[in-house]
């Protein structure tokens, strides 16, 4: 792997995570299950937003507030409050994909130095990690709470590459974001995309290095770079 970023930095929500589970939290409240992936969508577009226009909120913040507005008009079985409480706890109890464990501890047998960089809060992505049992295979959780800006805006990738004492071009992204891919590969980093559900890659979107079903495809497809 000598041509491979010493650096391979991982997206947290939905490229590690799991986050399918949360569907059931909706459920478990009245609302429609198909709630969630829009619910997600809204988070990520508000939180895009602020960004864009040179503002800055939490994960959590924006999250919780964007829920409760969606649950407006939706006949729960218990208080607001308490509905958006339990979806928004169901963030700390979710798992890694299946893929995950096998890969992450293949990479870091590799030699090569592995970190997070999420739009979501580092104590989220420690007790997935921990979860899992591959907590100390990272060097390094970090979070856009620390940064000047959301992922994918360049100063968030920027902010990664000095936390670990690096350049861009020394990491490598991995995401099965797009949109976090072509924004880490606009601020100078190398990208491998995880397309576990077989999806088209955006055509206006920077096409991603690599192009992996699982994780567990990352270490050979890296040591053929």
């Amino acid at each position: 792997m000598t041509t491979v970023p010493p650096v391979i930095v991982f997206d947290v929500n939905e490229t590690l995570s799991d986050m399918s589970p949360l569907a059931q939290r909706f459920r478990d409240i009245g609302a429609p299950v198909g709630l969630a992936a829009l619910w997600f969508a809204t988070l990520l577009r508000d939180g895009f937003a602020l960004t864009a226009s040179g503002d800055h909120a939490s994960f959590s913040v924006i999250g919780a507030d964007a829920l409760r507005r969606l649950l407006a008009d939706v006949k729960l079985d218990r208080s607001a409050d308490a509905a958006v409480d339990h979806v928004m706890t169901g963030l700390t109890s979710l798992g890694v994909h299946p893929d995950v464990p096998a890969g992450i501890r293949a990479l870091s047998a590799a030699g090569l130095r592995l970190t997070t960089l999420s739009n979501g809060s580092a104590r989220i992505a420690d007790a997935l990690l921990s979860a899992a049992g591959i907590r100390n295979e990272f060097e390094a959780l970090l979070s856009v709470d620390d940064a000047p800006a959301w992922k994918p805006a360049r100063a968030s990738y920027d902010y990664a590459a000095a936390a670990l004492g690096t350049d861009p071009a020394g990491m490598l992204l991995v995401a099965v974001h797009p949109w976090d891919i072509h924004g880490a590969a606009r601020a100078g980093l190398r990208t491998a995309w995880v397309n576990r559900t077989g999806e088209r890659y955006p055509g206006y979107f920077e096409a991603p290095e690599f192009t992996v079903a699982a994780l567990t495809e990352l270490p050979a497809a890296l040591a053929t770079a």
